[in-house]
């Protein structure tokens, strides 16, 4: 499986392509930072996202996208840009039909480190371990990018065949209405 995490941002959108299965090595193939000026409009930033994530999945061919979910943090400007660039990623990956999972800071932290509370440095230090790499990822948003493709790797097959199932069972059930009639 080869998945494509983006860490969203506005200034800085960190992206990592990983390889692997469950039970196997992981292997980094491509880790970056797309990078916008606050110079220019939030519109003019957005293509630049935009472009450059289209050129990654064109270039990179994920089976799936990992994009962190965005969270409420106190400065509300921040959470505004990160939301604007989650939506830019989810809609490249959507016109393309690639699935699409949204994993939370704590939950990326706690694959990756064994704790949902680990710092920047503590999850850089377990992506390069994971990925047998000689440097740590930089700058952060990269490092997390990857830690987002390595959670899908490891936790997003057994999600999605759960939310398979889930749907399947849904869909065998007889619809009933108020009163316990069927419809």
């Amino acid at each position: 499986m080869r998945v494509l995490g983006i860490d969203p941002g506005l200034t800085r959108c960190g992206m990592g392509v990983v390889d692997g299965d469950v039970g196997r090595p992981l292997g980094l193939v491509d880790v970056n930072v797309i990078r916008t000026s606050s110079h220019l409009s939030v519109p003019d930033r957005l293509v630049t996202i935009e472009r450059g994530i289209e050129a990654w999945i064109e270039e990179h061919r994920p089976d799936a996208v990992a994009v962190e979910r965005v969270f409420a943090r106190s400065d509300v400007s921040t959470v505004m840009g990160t939301a604007q660039a989650s939506g830019i990623a989810m809609v490249c990956a959507a016109r393309r039909g690639i699935p699409i999972a949204l994993h939370t800071p704590s939950e990326v932290k706690a694959a990756v480190s064994g704790n949902g509370r680990a710092d920047k440095a503590q999850v850089g230090a377990m992506v390069t371990r994971i990925l047998r790499l000689d440097a740590m990822p930089k700058p952060a948003d990269a490092a997390d990018a990857l830690a987002l493709a390595i959670t899908h790797i490891w936790r997003g097959g057994a999600k999605a065949r759960i939310d398979a199932a889930v749907a399947v069972s849904r869909q065998a059930r007889p619809a009933v209405g108020p009163a316990g009639v069927r419809r």
